[in-house]
């Protein structure tokens, strides 16, 4: 069975850790940094095999060639993003498939965030780690790509099974909590989520993985189709790319 392990490490970022048992393979998703992954590897008797990324900004690819000069890893990343991500073994593009043990990998292009964003969804185990695309109650800023492309991004991801398990690479629930509920303040999944999302940073306790059912109900960036965010933006049977796209730009001001 796939292990996970959640490395938080930055002020709010995720690095995550994935191994795979039964052939003992082990990849590390979006390393910021090295250290922690080192000394997790160490601890647990890990050997990396793969680095994956999700897309190019430091915060995701820093500790890329620290690891793979301490293990001599491959990185798999996107073929869009071969200029601005140095040393890519493996390039990717929509619809590849890669194996990590028995856990099958499949490689989803998510433009929006930026051009080459990927995400990565594991069949097998139903996870998906979706770095800047979507987050718990919210969604990547719009640096490089559209709201139209964003939207079409978070199409596909809506389009997998509910019970996958969401795993983005930030801690940003609890303020994406706090502006979903400037729109839909009457809903009860929402707000029974919110009071979880306090509770848990109180603890200090993460709140990913989320899930595709659970984002479903409580993100409205995956609402825009929902008669209550339409009334609440006044945007009722408009099309639902300019109703993403306002939600979006409400979201960048709040």
């Amino acid at each position: 069975m796939l292990e996970i392990i959640q490395l938080p490490v930055l002020k709010d970022n995720y690095i995550y850790l994935l191994h795979e048992p039964s052939l003992n393979k082990t990849a590390v998703v979006d390393p910021a940094v090295s250290q922690p992954v080192l000394n997790t590897l160490k601890q647990k008797g890990w050997t990396l095999n793969y680095i994956l990324n999700t897309h190019h900004h430091n915060d995701h690819i820093g500790a890329n060639s620290d690891l793979q000069i301490a293990t001599n890893c491959k990185i798999i990343a996107a073929k869009a993003d071969n200029y601005r991500i140095p040393n890519i073994d493996i390039p990717v593009k929509e619809g590849d498939i890669f194996s990590l043990g028995k856990e099958n990998i499949t490689v989803i292009e998510t433009p929006g965030h930026t051009l080459g964003h990927i995400v990565f969804y594991l069949e097998n185990s139903k996870n998906l780690f979706c770095g800047d695309t979507l987050f718990s109650m919210g969604c990547g800023r719009l640096f490089e790509g559209s709201a139209e492309q964003m939207w079409n991004s978070l199409q596909k991801i809506k389009a997998l099974p509910k019970e996958t398990r969401i795993y983005c690479a930030h801690e940003y629930t609890q303020a994406n909590g706090a502006f979903a509920l400037t729109l839909e303040p009457d809903n009860k999944a929402l707000q029974q989520r919110i009071q979880q999302v306090h509770q848990f940073r109180k603890d200090n306790k993460p709140t990913i993985p989320t899930s595709i059912e659970l984002e479903l109900m409580t993100n409205p960036f995956l609402r825009e189709n929902t008669a209550v965010i339409q009334q609440s933006l006044n945007m009722k049977n408009k099309p639902l790319q300019k109703i993403f796209s306002k939600i979006r730009k409400l979201k960048d001001d709040f």
